[in-house]
């Protein structure tokens, strides 16, 4: 039912991994149920079968880029928007089954991102050790619980769920790394606008049309809709044919990022709407404002312009 709030979560797993410490700090799915799949496609399937009311995936990291996968499944199949999006800190430790010491530690099981992450830290502190890829950051844990391996890179989650002890914390090579997650569910009324939000779109523009890119971007730019992400990625249908993935700030039901969305719908090849939804805001960005309307492009402007072309189109004058 549209407005239901959502009680079965699924993410991409498995247990004790980033993506399941980000969907704790949903209330709802501390709540509800949260169920491990193993894949972003699986996860969204999910949704979209009505196997699970809503799953969190991973978009893009501050040092690895876009989840490409993310992107693609977000517009293949039934429409899904988002809903939410969690933006957490990338914190990596090195632990080891207690009694351990880093003077003992020969082998480290890292998941290649969590190694390639933390690279600076593993030459200055064990270069002599080997790194053994595994499949994910509770994979690593659980090497170094059953003594697979001497130690892990691992996620603080991973190392408290297979009780290993730290041997060093803050590992990574940037102090200041972020992975921004998503929630998705299947289409309804997006949620309220909170004067600070943002817009997802997934733009298809015309390629026989000189300009074509340059024209989206102003039917954004003239309205004030500032745009804070776009990527490319390839259609499948012909070398050459991408679709560009759009952030904007603003809400659906702005009135400038509504004419922004007319625009495009007129121009583009196709628009599809991934959702309106709160930007992210951290526990220490109490200060943080969002950045107001330009001069003449705000909801009150709006109002005001359309009412004095109604007065217009009547025959008032003043």
């Amino acid at each position: 039912m549209p407005g239901t709030p959502p009680t079965r979560f699924v993410y991409l797993g498995p247990e004790g991994t980033f993506a399941e410490q980000a969907l704790r700090t949903i209330p709802a799915a501390e709540r509800g149920t949260r169920t491990p799949v193993r894949s972003v496609p699986e996860a969204l399937d999910a949704v979209r079968a009505g196997d699970a009311d809503a799953a969190l995936v991973p978009l893009e990291n501050s040092i690895g880029g876009v989840v490409a996968v993310t992107l693609d499944e977000m517009v293949d199949g039934d429409p899904l928007v988002i809903t939410r999006e969690v933006v957490l800190p990338v914190e990596f430790v090195l632990a080891a089954a207690p009694g351990r010491s880093i003077a003992e530690v020969r082998t480290v099981a890292a998941h290649p991102q969590a190694s390639t992450q933390c690279r600076g830290w593993l030459r200055d502190h064990l270069p002599d050790a080997a790194v053994v890829d595994v499949l994910s950051n509770a994979a690593a844990a659980a090497a170094a619980a059953q003594g697979q391996q001497d130690a892990a890179v691992c996620a603080p989650i991973s190392a408290g769920r297979q009780r290993l002890a730290v041997l060093a914390d803050k590992i990574a090579d940037h102090d200041d790394a972020v992975t921004r997650f998503v929630l998705l569910g299947r289409p309804g009324p997006p949620p309220p606008r909170t004067g600070d939000d943002l817009t997802s779109l997934a733009v298809y523009i015309a390629h026989d049309r000189v300009g074509a890119l340059l024209a989206v971007l102003m039917e954004l730019a003239v309205r004030g809709v500032n745009l804070t992400r776009i990527e490319s990625r390839p259609t499948g249908e012909a070398l050459g044919r991408y679709a560009f993935f759009l952030d904007c700030t603003g809400h659906v039901a702005d009135d400038r990022v509504g004419e922004a969305l007319q625009g495009l719908r007129r121009i583009c090849a196709d628009v599809r709407f991934l959702g309106s939804y709160p930007r992210h805001r951290s526990s220490t960005a109490a200060a943080e404002r969002p950045v107001p309307a330009p001069a003449g492009l705000s909801d009150v402007d709006y109002a005001d312009a359309a009412a004095w072309l109604a007065r217009l189109r009547s025959g008032e004058l003043s």
